[in-house]
């Protein structure tokens, strides 16, 4: 069959290359014409008398039939929708109450790194003295002292040009619409429902406890709460290991029906090494909120395990270690953690500041006593943060910045902790046992925490089934 299709082909080529050839052959020897070339021209001739009698009725078969014809009704026309800011809220109302019409357009700027309000208004035709009005509401200066990368404002001018005005969130559920008009200030200020939205996660530790909150749908920033949330059990930085699981409850902030910024841990369970630690977030009759084990202890130990975010311990607590800068045998009384010259230093635990400066082989040096019984010392600082001797620090305060002052090879941090005057290695000292919560509040924290607590062994137990 394919072979009488390809014949069948060919014969069609050869027919019509003849005819091409023979009307060639034509034109160029109009005279000499014989009895073929009569036959041919006749032919020719009957396929052009054919193809003018079929192509008109071809041609008027393929157009489309006419349609009935079509009737013209007047209709209204519905209003146009309000316009809309350019980051898509529907402010008619604010911007009305605060003196704007329904013609205004808003102008979002985001604040960038290193940008103050000041420069910010000034670009966008607030005048400093507009500013200060703006300032003299306690409410709009505590916003307006405290922005970040990454928060926005919105300016925007009347059609004829006869006001113009600023608007900013104040906090996550309060909005603020100024106008500055001949008439002075107006301000309208507007309530923002939140939602707060609850999530269920579970995840294994293959790569990375990063890695493995990606895969489980976490934010970095969760993943990092859920760290901090268990950091004075677990070190990450050195105990974590492949296989080691966490099983997350935890909630997302939205505000109408946008996602404004990542909520908290509420309750979580991780196991590490085979043993399994928890945490529930509890805010107690007094208003104070912090994390608890399921036994109402706090989460939060008297001591930080390391002061430093680092990238490994360059050594390790000795009796008798070969000194990298003098050569010798000598006694290495506490950890070192290396880190990029400027990473922040905290305070291990609250306390108070009894040295500030330089010490032989330590270079800048901050030593703080806790109580009575410990003592923390923190050496080869590049710089100290804005403390003085005599100082209360909080725990998790930044005291200085890693270097490589004194005796020091490369940047890190020389960490010591002290009992009673005898040093002890960081990695290995028992720390004191927080106090639990007192019967009436561990009851009230027990019928909150219960339920959490179920949820949390249903969800492994998923997990669990399904990995099998």
């Amino acid at each position: 069959m394919n072979g009488f299709m390809a014949c069948r082909q060919h014969f069609h080529y050869y027919k019509f290359s003849t005819m091409r050839t023979s009307v060639r052959d034509i034109v160029a020897a109009p005279v000499s014409w014989r009895r073929r070339h009569w036959l041919i021209a006749g032919a020719a001739l009957t396929l052009t008398l054919l193809a003018g009698a079929v192509i008109p009725r071809w041609a008027s078969a393929t157009r489309q039939p006419e349609t009935n014809a079509l009737t013209t009704l007047n209709l209204e026309v519905p209003p146009l929708p309000s316009p809309q800011t350019t980051d898509g809220d529907t402010d008619t109302d604010a911007s009305a109450s605060a003196g704007f019409g329904d013609d205004v357009d808003w102008q979002v700027v985001t604040v960038r790194p290193g940008q103050t309000v000041g420069d910010i208004f000034r670009q966008h035709g607030i005048s400093p003295g507009e500013l200060q009005k703006l300032l003299d509401d306690r409410s709009n200066a505590t916003a307006l002292h405290n922005i970040h990368p990454g928060d926005e404002f919105a300016f925007a001018r009347s059609a004829d040009d006869s006001r113009h005005g600023v608007r900013f969130d104040r906090d996550d559920h309060t909005r603020v619409v100024d106008t500055f008009a001949a008439d002075g200030l107006h301000q309208s200020v507007q309530d923002r429902q939140l939602e707060r939205r609850t999530y269920v996660a579970h995840g294994v530790v293959e790569r990375s406890l990063f890695d493995a909150g990606e895969q489980a749908g976490m934010s970095d920033s969760m993943v990092l709460k859920l760290a901090n949330a268990f950091g004075y059990d677990i070190d990450f930085a050195q105990d974590l290991r492949q296989g080691d699981s966490f099983t997350v409850i935890y909630d997302d902030v939205y505000c109408e029906g946008e996602h404004l910024h990542t909520g908290e841990i509420i309750a979580a369970t991780f196991v590490n090494r085979g043993k399994r630690f928890s945490a529930f977030r509890y805010t107690d009759s007094s208003g104070n909120t912090m994390y608890y084990s399921g036994d109402g202890r706090p989460l939060r130990k008297a001591f930080l395990r390391t002061p430093v975010e680092f990238s490994r311990i360059s050594s390790l607590f000795s009796v008798a270690r070969l000194h990298p800068v003098l050569g010798t045998m000598r006694a290495h009384r506490g950890v070192d953690y290396a880190a990029p010259t400027g990473t922040p230093v905290h305070a291990a635990g609250e306390g108070r500041v009894t040295f500030r400066g330089w010490q032989n082989g330590y270079g800048n040096v901050v030593i703080l006593q806790h109580g009575g019984r410990y003592s923390t010392l923190y050496g080869h600082m590049s710089r100290f943060a804005s403390i003085q001797t005599g100082q209360h620090v909080s725990q998790g305060q930044t005291i200085g910045f890693v270097g490589m002052t004194g005796m020091a090879t490369g940047p890190h941090l020389h960490y010591e902790f002290r009992v009673d005057g005898v040093h002890r290695d960081p990695l290995t000292v028992t720390l004191p046992k927080p106090e639990p919560l007192p019967p009436t509040e561990f009851a009230r924290f027990e019928r909150q925490s219960q339920p959490l607590l179920a949820k949390l062994k249903t969800l492994e137990a998923t997990q669990l089934a399904l990995a099998k």
